[in-house]
Order: structure tokens, then sequence, then C-alpha cells
């Protein structure tokens, strides 16, 4: 779609959304419009499939935000009003001047139409006004890494393997074969772009010979075959901050593939695995564990030591009559760094014997006689 489009059309109205309208609201509108024109629904109905195709075009523009600011943007700056100049009689109102709007805007305190246009619209500039091989950011990069559970609590610096494309090194990123060097395109005179007239008004696009690179290869470079590009392996030390979780993607800002022509790298981004433990689990920054006792420690109380992630054991006081199941908190031996950590919790299990002597049944049972405990089902039996 021309840039004349991006201007002319009012997407908005041919959706029926306002220019606030949400991402919901305009897919919405689109799939209720797209029902009622398909072509399906109208054979051979000219004006529907027109409708269809127009609408189709404002959904392609709103419902990809960075394409949705851009066109926002391009309105703004002309109004909703802005007609390009199109084809009819020279000089008559409303129709075609023959007007070239780059003469139009030389003057303008600007660099040109293509420099008002090519931010907007991912566009390079005019032969002989800018060069179209301008710097040019990295691709982003993806990795995994698997990290035992206590890493991922604590932090860790590890290794991640990357692959990636930088500049070939046979070559030197030239994409000729070493020896020679690329020559400047003679279409282009090496901008990469070039210009012809359409509707009465000049029109920028991609160099056809070049290939919008500005440079002719004539002896392309064997090992990446003329693209200047070469997939290289490499090992890099990333930190693992404390407190990841398990599947957590971390992103390390220009670590990612090298630029082109001057651009910024991209950017590395790593995926975690963190292996379960089979002791400790988590709750946010809570270490949680699980701590059997016997039926006479959560009876008559008592102190007992308790694993934790990072350094031997803490001793815990457990109070007389603990029921199974009550959780005690012990400040900062959970996930994250020393004096900055969160809590460990520490959830009590009772275990009741399998199996007594008979000496111990007796005592149990004389227990049983003394203590004379009401029966705890009562409240049962009454609902």
């Amino acid at each position: 779609m021309s840039t004349k489009d991006w201007l002319e059309k009012d997407y908005y109205k041919i959706l029926g959304v306002s220019k606030d309208a949400k991402p919901d609201e305009i897919k919405k509108a689109f799939r209720k419009l797209a029902r009622e024109n398909h072509p399906d629904q109208h054979p051979d109905d000219k004006e529907s499939e027109r409708r269809f195709k127009e609408i189709s075009e404002a959904n392609s523009v709103l419902s990809d935000s960075a394409k949705r600011k851009e066109y926002d943007d391009a309105r703004s700056m002309f109004g909703s009003g802005f007609r390009f100049p199109g084809g009819g009689q020279p000089g008559r109102p409303g129709q075609g001047t023959g007007v070239n709007l780059e003469d139009l805007f030389r003057n303008s305190g600007e660099g040109g139409f293509g420099d008002l246009f090519g931010g907007l619209f991912g566009g390079q500039q005019p032969t002989g006004r800018r060069s179209g091989r301008g710097p040019r950011r990295g691709g982003d990069i993806e990795g995994e890494v698997a990290i035992p559970f206590a890493d991922a609590a604590a932090g860790v610096t590890v290794g991640v393997q990357m692959v990636s494309e930088d500049a070939c090194e046979a070559c030197r990123g030239t994409g000729a074969k070493a020896g020679t060097v690329p020559q400047v395109c003679p279409t282009c005179q090496g901008s990469g772009m070039q210009s012809s007239q359409s509707g009465g008004f000049a029109v920028s696009e991609p160099c056809r010979q070049c290939r919008g690179r500005g440079l002719i290869i004539e002896t392309p470079c064997p090992v990446c075959a003329g693209t200047g590009r070469a997939r290289s392996t490499r090992t890099m030390q990333v930190r693992i901050p404390a407190g990841v979780d398990d599947g957590q993607r971390i992103r390390i800002k220009g670590k990612g593939g090298a630029g082109e022509n001057g651009g910024a790298p991209g950017d590395l981004y790593v995926s975690v695995h963190v292996t379960p433990h089979p002791i400790f689990g988590r709750n946010g920054d809570a270490l949680t564990v699980t701590v059997p006792v016997t039926y006479s420690e959560a009876t008559l109380g008592a102190e007992i030591d308790v694993p934790t992630l990072a350094d031997g054991t803490v001793r815990l006081r457990v109070p007389a009559g603990t029921p199974n199941g009550r959780t005690f908190r012990v400040k900062g031996r959970g996930v994250g760094k020393p004096g900055d950590a969160g809590d460990m919790l520490v959830t009590i299990e009772v275990e009741v014997p399998k199996h007594l002597s008979e000496e111990a049944k007796a005592a149990l049972t004389e227990y049983q006689r003394l203590a004379a405990e009401p029966n705890p089902r009562t409240h049962l039996m009454r609902s």
C-alpha cells in the first residue's frame, strides 16, 4: 500500500471505530464488516468485493501497533484532508497539476520528500540526496540455559552459547571475494534508491539492479555467497539474577547480532529453565519446605533442625500442641541475595507411628484413659 493511501484514506472511518479505539474494538469491527461484505456472501458483486478489500487494508494497518502509529503520525502531520496530485488536466481545480512533491518540499527547511516520509514509512531517501546504505540494527538472538534450583534462588553467572550472523570474516562483511572490492551501482550511484514518475509525482523505491544495497558485487565471496554475513558461534557469560523463575526470559541489551553500517547491535534473550529441587519449593520470594515431626514432638513441643537452601540448618522451636499442617516463618532464609532475601515457610507434618511395641501400646492406652479427651467428632453429628 502506498504513501498516498495512508494519507488519503480514513481507516478508522472505514471500520467505523474511533481514533482511540482499543485493539479488541478494531478486531470486533473488522470481523463484523468482513462477514457482511465477504465475496462468498455476494457473488459477482464488485462493490462488495471493493469494500471487502478496503476493510482488509484498514485492518492490516490498525491491527498492527507499529503501522498504526506511523499512520496516525502521517495524518497528524498533514491532516486528514490532504490530497495527492492526481491525474487530470493541469491547472484545473481538484485535478492533477503535474507537481513533483520533491520540488515542493525541497526549500521547506526539510531534506525533501524522502526526508519527510522516510522515517514514517520505513522508506529510503531519493537518489542523490542521502545514501540508502544507512545503519541497520543487528538482529536479536535467543538462547537457553538450565540451572539448578539453588542457583535460581541465589543468582548465578553462566555461559550461554549463541549462534548468530556476524560480518563474514573471509570478506570482512563486504560480500566480495578476497582481493576484490564491490563496485558502486551505476543505476543508483550508490544510494540504493531510484526514482520514477507515477501519477504526476516522483516515487522513490529500492534500486532494482543492486536491490537497495548501493553496491554491485561482481565476484561474490565463496564463504557467504556475497551476503557479507556468516554464522558464528560464541559463548557469553550472562548473569542470571537471584529469584529467577522457571521459564522466565531475560533480556541483555546490546549483546545480540552485530549491526550493519555502524548500526546498533541487537539484544540477547535468554530463556531460563530451573531444575526442580527434591525438598524445597517456591512461592514468590518465599522458600517452602515440609518438615516431619513425631507425634510426641508435636504434642509435647520440641526444638528441631530445619535444612536451609544455602548454609546448613536453622533451629526451629515447635510449641507443644502444634497441629498437623501448621506453618512457621523463618526470616531471611528464602529466595534472594543475603540481606535481601525472602523468608522460609516451614510446614509441620505430624507422623503417626505405624508400629508400636507392647509397652508403647500399653502406655498410649493409659494416656488415653488419663487424658479423657472428649470426642472431637461430636459437632459433626449435630449438623
